[in-house]
């Protein structure tokens, strides 16, 4: 019996996100006959030649995108990004050092709560008591610090950093939600974590790069798998890592590759982004939600000026099958993803639904 193709929604949803119809096509293929083996890529040991070569790609893939040098080791291990929060002191901070934060949003105060365990924090920025809707700029951060931690683009409130502090102190970022989308000065960073599944795959593979020259210096015993020292050592097969995850992250970064690299992706991005926050700005009927100085080029938030329509419209963009639109509670409003994956008509199409409803109803 064949099973009916359902016509593909456009995919506005935060995480886990939208991907490259190619990269669905191959890992859908990859899931019944994987590198003609004969078996699928869900069962095929990750010690296998063929998967070992997988997880090379990936890794050569990552650096060659970001422009890394010799001093920065890959891993793909487990645990999402919110694992990062306390691994990343518990590696990097030794118990007598002081770290920065800047908090602008959900996950950097999540990211504070848990590097609190091991030493001193020092929230030198934060926009929480405007309720995360800009980015803090006027801060200076001091020369002893370990190293400052910052969250790129935050998914939740729509604002995103559009550059980083000069400063010989390295930052730790978390990238979960813009990696791959823009050239970065990777120079600048001390580590660079993200989960895969807003930006670079599926979920359940987090994406570590760290200069390897930070790292046992805390001082204190580190669980075994807990340290990236180990997984260094063992190419991420420290124990059995997410191999379909993986896998499909290194299709999505061929991809990448094939159209352009970061740079090209860049220019996508913002073309896109463009294009809909001209809707908002011009729309009588919407406004954004963050200083425009600071809005995300991957999550654009916005809000309507009367509230009682929010469900009309939102049954209007599932008409013309938009999905994921509804604002994260904390916002409210609406929110759209607009990631590498999403192509520019995807968005036309939100900004024909938005101009036909204010044409309906003012």
């Amino acid at each position: 019996m064949s099973i009916p193709i359902t016509k593909k929604k456009h995919n506005f949803f935060a995480g886990p996100a939208i991907l490259p119809a190619t990269v669905l096509k191959q890992a859908s293929a990859a899931i019944e006959n994987f590198s003609n083996m004969g078996l699928s890529i869900l069962e095929i040991s990750h010690r296998s030649k063929q998967f070992v070569e997988v997880v090379e790609e990936a890794i050569s893939l990552t650096k060659e995108l970001l422009d890394l040098d010799d001093n920065y080791e890959v891993l793909f291990l487990t645990g999402g990004a919110s694992s990062q929060f306390y691994m990343a002191p518990m590696n990097l901070l030794p118990q007598d050092g002081t770290v920065c934060y800047i908090n602008t949003g959900t996950w950097s105060d999540k990211a504070i709560k848990e590097a609190k365990l091991f030493g001193n924090v020092n929230v030198l920025a934060s926009s929480k008591e405007s309720n995360y809707t800009s980015i803090p700029k006027d801060y200076e951060v001091p020369t002893d610090a370990t190293y400052i931690h910052m969250t790129s683009n935050n998914t939740v409130f729509g604002t995103q950093h559009h550059s980083f502090p000069e400063t010989n102190v390295p930052i730790v970022c978390d990238m979960s939600s813009d990696i791959f989308s823009r050239p970065i000065d990777v120079s600048k960073f001390g580590l660079i974590y993200c989960g895969a599944q807003k930006n670079m795959g599926p979920a359940g593979v987090t994406l570590i790069i760290v200069n390897k020259d930070l790292l046992g210096k805390s001082g204190r015993p580190i669980p075994t798998m807990l340290d990236y020292n180990t997984h260094i050592t063992k190419g991420s097969m420290f124990n059995t890592p997410p191999t379909f995850p993986i896998f499909v992250s290194m299709l999505t970064m061929r991809w990448v590759k094939e159209n352009g690299g970061v740079a090209a992706m860049a220019l996508k991005n913002e073309a896109k982004a463009k294009l809909l926050y001209d809707e908002i700005d011009a729309n009588p009927m919407f406004e954004g939600t963050t200083h425009i100085e600071d809005r995300s080029l991957m999550n654009v938030t916005f809000k309507m000026k009367n509230t009682e329509k929010e469900t009309a419209f939102l049954e209007a963009c599932a008409n013309a099958d938009c999905v994921g639109l509804k604002g994260h509670r904390s916002v409210g409003g609406f929110r759209a993803s607009i990631y590498n994956a999403m192509p520019i008509e995807s968005v036309q199409v939100l900004v024909d639904v938005m101009k036909d409803f204010a044409n309906k109803n003012t």
